[in-house]
């Protein structure tokens, strides 16, 4: 063997076993996480959140990165070398973000620790007698995640870590609903209404009770304890200010988040600019629309029109999951002419839970779990039938399921040769930049025929484009709550329970809205580009290969990637 082979074997052996490290690591500091990939080692336990294990952690990815660092780069393959960046990417992020505390504020009304443990019945596997005992034991050990929890909360209150009043009135009804005066009536109930067939008579009853005691005797009063922390102390702590520019060090914070989310060096005011381009250039399409179904009024009279008319909502939850079907179905049979690989993992519908439905977006998506135990699922939001219009039911699920994010992420999960942590991460400016960029896939195939549901087409275009705005202006430029929900209404067709709902969504989780527009841009880009240079020989089925074949990935690396093919098919052609 060579000494270039050496070297190179050398390099490889020390990153395949740092990234092995790694993952490790993670499952075992994430037992939940780990059991969403499919390793059933720690299915009985939910972690631990305290500030030793945040620091903890924290220098453990910093001396991950210090070992990255230490590899020599140069001698791997090209393959290993985006391993190794992308994990570099990852770690840095993960350094820089821990310094500005964010574990500190773990709770609002849009959501935390507290309602992910709520869904609990839907992410673990519930096959076996094993299976539920685990169950039971996560039940049990909530009463000791909760006051770490509220350690943490009471830290960061003291070192001026909470977060905007506003997305704290109301987090007491996300607590609520687990605090029934049964335990049967519990949401983690649910898990013993049905048993797997086949399951003993015996050990149904006996898991059913013990399920029952937990819930009774540890779950509700772990509910009712952090209920009383919140009321007692912690709403009444949140700050005034609703930027996150107000937190200590706060101006730099969102910076690294603009960046982090972007994946891009872009600035707040850059990514600001763009959407204020992005909106004038929707606004005019939109009003074409309105013009051509010759409306007799202006943009907001037409946006009112949509949110009062009765023939853009239904009545019964049930219609609203059927019109969602019958799009989905649609799309599934289109497919092949945009994509050369598809996924094997099916997707389902589901609504939210009532317990978070008033909070909760308009719709999301859950995936598979790694061991492919279930299939990925589209939540759709049918709590107040009257913001939720047939109209954006297009663009909605084209977003959430397919061709956007079930087909995305389900793809990624199948990737072969691929480390685990590039598996089951990513970067959001990708994830959720595909699934936008998804949404307009359906003009190629069939989809807004009507007018009304391309307006709402556009409509989430706009959404998306509004949030550059206003997120960077509520974090950056000073903006208060009002005059973004003044501008969302201004520009958008949106309900407007669904404009409040996101305004706040965007006080709770600064930076991480903008990742959307900035991701669908790129990839537009990058498209406009292959079209321009291949020509009549440009293959959507094949650029798609190209975009999807790497999994999530940060934006410039996309970039880099589809340069590459495109200069390996003009080599190829001449």
């Amino acid at each position: 063997m060579n000494e270039n082979n050496q070297r190179q074997n050398a390099a490889s052996s020390e990153l395949q076993g740092l990234f092995d490290e790694d993952w490790e690591f993670s499952l075992r500091e994430r037992p939940l996480f780990a059991t969403y990939v499919g390793d059933h080692r720690f299915d009985d336990k939910l972690g631990s959140v305290t500030l030793a294990d945040q620091e903890r952690r924290n220098e453990q990815a910093k001396e991950f990165l210090r070992r990255l660092n230490e590899i020599d780069r140069g001698a791997l393959s090209s393959d290993e070398q985006l391993n190794h960046d992308i994990f570099k990417i990852r770690k840095e992020n993960a350094i820089t973000t821990y310094e500005f505390c964010p574990y500190l504020m773990p709770v609002n009304k849009k959501g935390g620790f507290h309602s992910g443990f709520a869904q609990l019945p839907d992410r673990v596997p519930l096959n076996t007698p094993k299976d539920y005992e685990n169950y039971i034991a996560r039940l049990k050990a909530f009463e000791p995640f909760v006051d770490e929890h509220i350690e943490l909360m009471r830290v960061g209150m003291s070192r001026g870590y909470v977060p905007p009043q506003v997305v704290l009135e109301g987090v007491e009804e996300t607590i609520k609903p687990h605090i029934p005066d049964e335990p049967d009536k519990s949401p983690l109930f649910k898990a013993f209404e049905k048993f797997p067939e086949g399951m003993d008579e015996a050990e149904r009853k006996r898991l059913t009770e013990d399920g029952r005691e937990a819930i009774r005797d540890s779950v509700i009063p772990d509910y009712r304890r952090l209920l009383e922390f919140v009321e007692k102390e912690y709403a009444k702590a949140g700050r005034e200010g609703i930027s996150i520019s107000s937190l200590p060090n706060g101006r730099a914070y969102y910076e690294h988040l603009v960046r982090r989310f972007t994946t891009l060096d872009m600035t707040p005011k850059q990514v600001h600019d763009t959407g204020l381009a992005e909106v004038r250039r929707l606004r005019e399409e939109m009003d074409n629309i309105i013009k051509k179904v010759e409306f007799d009024g202006n943009f907001h009279q037409f946006t009112e029109f949509l949110r009062t008319d009765k023939r853009f909502y239904v009545d019964d939850p049930k219609d609203l999951m059927k019109e969602t079907a019958y799009i989905l179905k649609k799309m599934d049979g289109e497919l092949p002419k945009l994509f050369k690989t598809l996924p094997r993992m099916p997707y389902g519908i589901k609504p939210v839970p009532d317990y978070t439905a008033p909070n909760a977006t308009t719709a999301y998506y859950s995936p598979s779990p790694g061991d492919g135990s279930r299939a990925g699922y589209y939540y759709v939001n049918t709590y107040d039938l009257g913001s939720r219009p047939l109209y954006e039911m297009e663009a909605l699920s084209l977003h959430e399921a397919v061709p956007g994010h079930h087909l995305q992420l389900a793809l990624q999960h199948e990737l072969e040769g691929m480390p685990q942590f590039r598996r089951f991460g990513g970067f959001t400016a990708f994830v959720e930049g595909w699934a936008l960029y998804a949404e307009h896939l359906g003009l190629e195939v069939g989809f807004y025929e009507d007018p009304y549901s391309d307006f709402g087409r556009l409509t989430y275009q706009m959404w998306r484009a509004c949030r550059l705005v206003v997120d960077t202006g509520i974090h950056y430029f000073d903006w208060d709550r009002q005059r973004a929900v003044d501008f969302m209404a201004e520009n958008t067709g949106l309900p407007v329970l669904n404009i409040n709902t996101e305004v706040d969504r965007y006080i709770a989780h600064p930076g991480q809205a903008i990742a959307y527009k900035i991701g669908e841009l790129k990839v537009s880009e990058l498209r406009r580009l292959a079209e321009q240079e291949l020509g009549k020989s440009f293959d959507r089925r094949e650029f798609h290969d190209v975009v999807l074949r790497n999994g999530a990935i940060p934006l410039k690396v996309l970039e880099a990637n589809v340069k590459k093919w495109l200069v390996e098919r003009w080599k190829a052609n001449t």
